[in-house]
């Protein structure tokens, strides 16, 4: 990836969606949102590395999905109510719930590993816009990563604050709202991150997506599913495609002209594009 470029420039040159690593690749013993699972989604071909990050109580901020303590840590108090050194000695279970070898990552170690090699989707950003894009500026990723937010007033106000040329894409969910003021306002706005339970939603309607390109403006869909009651893309997802139906999941969005497509399977939406294509 060339980052002396534009984002849409190297979209133009790819000419098939970006491929988002959702947390890393991780799976069996390897837990997400570690450096290897991160390391793996390099070696298999992601453009972009979405990331988690969680806040400790003394202000110290790690690669983490908040909330999911109980789950990866087994413990019963998030990030944000333990101090740094709490947080390091702790360690991730794996896919059947046993300890690995495997610690939490702090942020600086995971943009340091990923500086100069894909672009950086910082999920959870909201949680401290400024102190995240202070870390953000320390590294010197600017160029690479791709912050975002939900449309709340205090996020985007917050945004236009402190990280106003990072490239932001908003959460958008069923209708945009918001992409117009917010490049109004001087928010390096590249796109939004639609969120869709019905293909008849005007955030994934043919012309809308028609409109956000003729502005230069992408894409970013989601074929995971984080939470089978919260239905972000109609349907149309990893799950129905490893099912044996991959023209309507994958398909459906890559026709529908997304730029981005967030997965847990890199390889296998990789391979069904190659297929595609040749």
């Amino acid at each position: 990836m060339n980052f002396d470029i534009s984002i849409f420039e190297n979209r133009k040159k790819k000419g098939s969606p970006f491929l988002a690593a959702h947390r890393g690749v991780c799976g069996a013993n390897i837990p997400c949102n570690t450096l290897l699972s991160y390391k793996i989604a390099l070696e298999q071909g992601a453009d972009v590395v979405e990331i988690d990050v969680s806040k400790s109580k003394d202000g110290k901020f790690y690669a983490f999905h908040p909330g999911m303590e109980h789950v990866f840590l087994k413990s019963d108090r998030w990030i944000s109510q333990m101090d740094s050194s709490e947080v390091e000695a702790m360690y991730l279970v794996n896919a059947d719930s046993v300890p690995t070898s495997y610690k939490v990552p702090k942020l600086h170690e995971v943009l340091a590993l990923l500086k100069d090699k894909a672009y950086i989707n910082v999920d959870k950003f909201w949680i401290d816009v400024e102190g995240i894009s202070a870390e953000i500026r320390k590294a010197g990723v600017e160029k690479q990563v791709i912050v975002k937010t939900g449309t709340d007033e205090k996020s985007l106000a917050d945004v236009k604050k402190y990280a106003p040329d990072f490239m932001f894409v908003p959460l958008v969910r069923h209708k945009d709202t918001v992409t117009d003021e917010l490049i109004s306002a001087g928010v390096n706005v590249i796109g939004a991150e639609i969120l869709f339970d019905k293909e008849s939603d005007e955030c994934i309607s043919d012309e809308y997506i028609e409109k956000m390109h003729s502005k230069g403006l992408l894409i970013w869909a989601n074929s995971i599913i984080y939470n089978e009651k919260d239905v972000i893309s109609a349907h149309h997802t990893d799950d129905a495609s490893l099912a044996g139906s991959p023209d309507i999941g994958w398909g459906w969005l890559i026709d529908k002209k997304v730029d981005f497509i967030q997965t847990d399977w890199l390889l296998m939406l990789k391979d069904y594009i190659s297929k595609r294509t040749n």
